[in-house]
């Protein structure tokens, strides 16, 4: 079933007197439940299509369909409602509050919603156990592993059952062992029927995913079944 739509997609941004085309004509759909990398070198146009997916930026022009709704056209307000609604964020620094404990960070986006204390509370501990930290809710930031920390990240993109889960360089501060255990988890809740849409430069969590779309100059390289090997950890 069809998830997201973009209909020649272009964004550019002029700087001075050039016109740079991060995205020069993009054509892609994405359907539930697809598990996608995105891949390409530094200024393939990959963290322009992160930003235009998940509603950080608009299009300068094309046409964007989430679920139905026609993107480009909504004002700021309700682009702030539809990441609310349908979008998890998964950062490759976390992004987690410093002074607020694990239970604390995963409650934050459910306070938008206007979600009760009580609810808030139960929905994090739900979205902490499923990603293995429900012995660590009490903990900060600086007291967690960055394994851990990514994890946080994951249970607060989780709890609000979101249409998508958008990874920027999920694995990107991580070590070998830790960057196995947290696309394992990718693994898991991909089966759970999540819609994994992953951006990175390395070529491994690519082959890892279902998926992958290259990108080069702007533009859509390649769109690839992934091999699916198995990432190992280095002694």
């Amino acid at each position: 079933m069809e998830l997201i739509k973009l209909t020649d997609v272009k964004k550019y941004y002029e700087m001075g007197s050039q016109v740079v085309k991060a995205l020069n004509g993009i054509d892609i759909v994405v359907n539930k439940n697809d598990y996608l990398a995105f891949i390409g070198s530094s200024g393939s146009g990959k963290s322009t299509m992160l930003n235009i997916l998940g509603c950080l930026d608009k299009p300068t022009s094309g046409q964007y369909h989430l679920n139905g709704k026609n993107v480009e056209i909504l004002d700021q307000n309700e682009l702030s409602e539809i990441r609310n609604l349908e979008i998890g964020f998964i950062f490759q620094s976390f992004n987690l509050l410093p002074r607020a404990n694990a239970l604390d960070n995963v409650m934050q986006p459910l306070i938008y919603r206007s979600v009760g204390f009580r609810q808030r509370k139960n929905m994090a501990m739900e979205a902490l156990s499923r990603v293995g930290l429900k012995d660590r809710i009490d903990h900060l930031p600086n007291q967690l592993s960055g394994g851990q920390r990514q994890r946080v990240a994951i249970a607060r993109a989780l709890v609000t059952h979101p249409s998508i889960l958008l990874a920027d360089e999920p694995t990107g501060n991580l070590d070998s062992r830790t960057t196995v255990e947290i696309m394992q988890l990718f693994d898991q809740l991909h089966e759970e029927g999540h819609t994994l849409i992953v951006v990175t430069h390395e070529n491994e969590i690519a082959q890892h995913c279902h998926r992958i779309v290259e990108m080069k100059d702007g533009k859509i390289f390649s769109d690839t079944i992934a091999q699916r090997s198995k990432i190992e950890a280095t002694a």
